[in-house]
């Protein structure tokens, strides 16, 4: 992983197969519908308008996976960078302690989340490598985990937590002050962290693999590139 010309590793996010055939899906289907409401009699008018509502979310959701990044993660020998439609956020090798899948008690057992979760040793660069507008779909993405931890009887993310809001500032190791939406998600990270042990996530369906998988993966180029630091 040490050396420049080592081609980055790709990982396609599992949420985005099958975007354009959705599309084609749906365009079918909405083809369909406009047939079924010219040939058909009205008491079928009904099942003519399910047609046609399924049809558009087929295309809206094949839509959304086709506007996404083609890779959703870049592993470099240097670190691993994060890509969403709204922004990136980066984390080099040197800044990573361990990459590793999140476990929450329920009942007398533990259980996987389906995550994989990432433990940083300093918050400056990764708010150095992030926009607010992916700051925001993270704190909203991320509300079932804080959920886990905080509401044993909330797991669906539709419930109050005050902690999903909490917007008071955070100061880095350097001395720069966090607002705003910046504050809300160092605060949720360092929450989370004691919760869960990482800081940052990033969901099953967005990886190529299962999340121990990827897990390893990240822990081997991490490895391979202090090695190759030395």
């Amino acid at each position: 992983m040490s050396g420049e010309n080592i081609e980055p590793i790709l990982v396609k996010a599992a949420s985005k197969s099958n975007g354009i055939t959705s599309m084609v899906i749906g365009s079918v289907g909405l083809l369909l519908s406009i047939i079924w409401f010219t040939v058909t009699p009205d008491w079928l008018f009904l099942a003519g308008i399910f047609l046609t509502s399924a049809s558009l979310v087929t295309m809206l959701v094949g839509w959304f996976k086709v506007r996404e990044p083609a890779y959703s993660l870049q592993i470099s020998p240097s670190e691993i960078g994060y890509q969403h439609r709204l922004g990136v956020w980066s984390i080099g090798f040197e800044n990573l302690q361990r990459a590793g899948c999140p476990r929450v008690r329920q009942g007398l057992d533990h259980v996987d989340i389906e995550a994989v979760g990432f433990k940083i040793k300093s918050y400056e660069p990764f708010f150095e490598s992030i926009s607010p507008r992916l700051i925001t779909h993270l704190l909203m993405e991320q509300r079932p985990l804080l959920n886990h931890v905080t509401q044993e009887d909330c797991s669906t993310g539709g419930c109050y937590v005050p902690a999903m809001f909490d917007d008071k500032h955070f100061t880095l190791e350097d001395g720069t002050v966090l607002t705003g939406v910046k504050a809300m998600l160092a605060n949720r990270m360092k929450l989370l962290r004691q919760h869960l042990g990482f800081d940052i996530f990033i969901a099953s369906s967005e990886l190529d693999r299962a999340p121990d998988a990827f897990a390893k993966l990240v822990n081997d180029c991490h490895q391979a590139s202090q090695r190759g630091a030395r």
